[in-house]
């Protein structure tokens, strides 16, 4: 389980404090669990906070009741919490079996590492021996990243928009991705996302705008809300 407590960051501007994040308290112990809001609302930010990515300025994070609040981005992965970018960190040098190996934290078996780019629509054969580097397309390099967090089996995994660049791979495969990462880790899995069809599978949705956290519940209770009249702005693009 997840605590945040009274979390803050911010930041100087033009010698003038900003806050990005302001007084956030929340619990995550749902499955699926999504964050939404406008674009510059603090939803990535706060998914690195949780991540160690960005330490806040104030408040405390909590993971199955101790506090990591202090702990490095490196420290975090170690108890269990992984974090895909919207935008994938390309490895020149480094190959995709290399790659999902290191990720996995034990020497793999070639049959092994291929299993895990296969259960994200890649074909192994093509894939596996080649660098992760600029030849890759983003939608590519995404799915490997997926494919890296279920090598990585943790409790806590963290997507920031999982569907970005992945438009010739069918949402239905995504979600059963994530549906079979859950069965396997019963890990918590917190998902960034403007798109409808991922906040569908939600336990829990978040709405996240300004740095605070504007209203939160069942996805049945949530959902309905947010594509009603004005506020389906919150979700600027459907599939």
């Amino acid at each position: 389980m997840l605590e945040l407590k009274n979390v803050s960051y911010r930041v100087e501007d033009n010698a003038q404090e900003k806050y990005i994040l302001k007084d956030v308290s929340l619990t995550l112990d749902e499955r699926f669990v999504a964050f939404t809001g406008p674009n510059g609302g603090g939803k990535s930010t706060l998914a690195k906070v949780i991540a160690g990515i960005i330490t806040p300025t104030s408040g405390k994070i909590l993971l199955d009741g101790e506090d990591i609040t202090n702990l490095s981005v490196t420290e975090r992965a170690k108890k269990g919490v992984s974090y895909a970018f919207q935008q994938p960190v390309r490895f020149k040098g480094l190959t995709v079996r290399d790659l999902i190996t290191i990720a996995s934290g034990k020497q793999l078996k070639v049959s092994d590492a291929c299993a895990y780019l296969s259960e994200v629509g890649m074909c192994a054969r093509d894939y596996i021996d080649r660098e992760v580097n600029a030849s890759l397309s983003g939608g590519e390099l995404k799915r490997i990243e997926i494919a890296t967090i279920l090598a990585r089996s943790t409790k806590l995994s963290i997507f920031d928009e999982p569907e970005a660049g992945i438009d010739l791979w069918s949402f239905g495969n995504l979600i059963k991705v994530f549906e079979n990462m859950h069965e396997k880790t019963k890990g918590n899995i917190l998902i960034i996302s403007h798109q409808e069809r991922i906040l569908n599978i939600a336990d829990k949705i978040v709405v996240i705008a300004n740095g605070q956290i504007k209203t939160q519940g069942k996805k049945e209770e949530i959902l309905p809300e947010l594509l009603r009249g004005d506020s389906c702005k919150v979700l600027t693009e459907k599939l």
